[in-house]
């Protein structure tokens, strides 16, 4: 079904450019040929509103509590969950789903994710920024079904993305926008080549700042200015590197990249915008001084001490950890920079992980996938993953409830006000109808080809494997 629906929106776009050339040409003195070719009307959104929806006799996980629900009945009306009931519930003209005693969820979250890095190799994200829309717009498509209905970007040109998938144009998550990640000279994200200094304060962009997927600043003026043009763009919250970074080349891990004053101009933009600023930060050094600039949320950490997590725990800061995969260290290319800096940084995550629990700082999940569609594919295998630390229901709570919450920090830069990642009355319908039990199986969620039977996301209707 879906296949079909993106290959007659692509067809009915195809078709509209085609016929508008002709019907352009009449207006210029070919009048004949607007009789014969007539513009084509605007394409209807790929999925069309379901309506009302009943899902019949399923079990729920809410999101919050680590046991199933008894069997319950759950009514979506629009775009929310209107009822939930373990009585029958009468709804006249509705979509029934019968459950079959299946476990109902809510759409998974991922916080922290690069739609527009993932399907485009660094070269084509710099400069070729119409393939890398269509690629990240296809791979929007892929993360959906997948079960993933939100995610939290963090770094990349992606409001452009975001705008088509709202609008109904691309099928694909909802996205809490960063915009362009915010670095410094020889920061993590300046990829510049040396062909590529001087910088001149005020000077031609170089492609990587034109297309949006990292911009330079090297001031607290500049920060300014910067942070304020990805909030007029649409940010949800902006991103800033406060140290080094095993992607860039030029970054090493131990430097602490911005000062406190510039790092404090964005806190100072973004509070005025009435949202917050993250930090990409792996050393101790970076995080207390994103802290003591007023930073809300340490993207990574796994180069801290202990004292440091303390000092998170205390100041009800927010870690944003992932769980990074043995496949992106062994990607990297043996001898690279890269590989030496992932080679220092991956012994750091069990550990990073074991001290979040030690002082039950508040974690959201993430994947951090870059420039891989085959690790995109394992997104879900990535959250499976967090079972080495954690019992399934820790992980999916985190995974949705708790996502969410860090979710609200936009305030009122929220681009989708109303409850994500739990399923209660009142909240956003997004949810997820899955064959097993993932508070018993955790694997469920790296296979949802199989696994999820339905996905709904706004209250629409994505994906429905269930025998009619």
């Amino acid at each position: 079904m879906l296949r079909i629906h993106k290959i007659t929106g692509i067809r009915t776009y195809l078709l509209s450019f085609l016929l508008l050339v002709p019907a352009l040409l009449a207006g210029l003195g070919g009048a004949s040929l607007a009789h014969d070719y007539p513009v084509a009307a605007p394409a209807e959104p790929l999925v069309a509103p379901t309506g009302t929806v009943l899902f019949e006799n399923v079990r729920i996980f809410d999101g919050k509590a680590s046991t199933l629900s008894p069997t319950s009945n759950v009514l979506v009306n629009g775009n929310l969950i209107e009822r939930i009931s373990t009585a029958p519930i009468e709804a006249a003209g509705a979509k029934v789903i019968a459950g079959g005693g299946r476990v109902l969820m809510p759409g998974l979250i991922d916080a922290h994710w690069h739609a527009m890095l993932i399907a485009s190799t660094p070269a084509e994200a710099m400069s070729d920024i119409g393939f890398a829309n269509l690629a990240a717009g296809d791979e929007a498509t892929h993360t959906l079904m997948r079960g993933f209905t939100t995610v939290r970007d963090v770094g990349g040109p992606v409001f452009g993305l975001k705008r088509a998938i709202d609008s109904g144009i691309v099928v694909g998550p909802r996205i809490y926008p960063s915009g362009a990640m915010i670095t410094v000279t020889s920061g993590h994200g300046d990829f510049r080549q040396f062909s590529d200094l001087p910088r001149t304060i005020g000077g031609p962009f170089t492609p990587m700042e034109r297309n949006g997927g990292s911009i330079v600043v090297d001031s607290p003026d500049e920060v300014r200015l910067r942070v304020r043009e990805q909030f007029m763009q649409g940010a949800a919250h902006v991103k800033l590197t406060a140290g080094g970074g095993v992607s860039s080349p030029f970054s090493p891990l131990d430097v602490t990249t911005f000062t406190e004053p510039e790092l404090r101009a964005a806190v100072e933009i973004a509070e005025n915008w009435g949202t917050y600023v993250i930090a990409h930060a792996f050393t101790t050094d970076a995080i207390k001084m994103a802290i003591a600039a007023g930073v809300k949320c340490i993207e990574h950490g796994f180069l801290m001490d202990e004292e440091t997590a303390k000092l998170i725990a205390e100041k009800d800061i927010w870690l944003s950890l992932q769980p990074l995969p043995e496949m992106m260290r062994l990607g990297l290319r043996e001898g690279s920079v890269e590989r030496a800096k992932a080679e220092e940084v991956w012994p750091g995550i069990g550990r990073t992980y074991e001290l979040a629990k030690k002082y039950k700082i508040k974690t959201a999940w993430g994947t951090d996938v870059l420039f891989s569609r085959d690790l995109a594919r394992q997104q879900g295998a990535i959250l499976a993953s967090l079972i080495r630390w954690y019992t399934p229901a820790e992980a999916l709570v985190m995974a949705t409830g708790t996502n969410a919450e860090l979710l609200t920090l936009s305030g009122k830069r929220n681009p989708y006000p109303g409850r994500l990642g739990v399923v209660e009355e009142g909240a956003l319908a997004d949810l997820l109808l899955v064959d097993g039990n993932p508070l018993e199986d955790l694997q469920l969620v790296a296979n949802p080809e199989t696994s999820f039977l339905v996905i709904m996301k706004d209250g629409r209707i994505f994906k429905d494997t269930l025998p009619n």
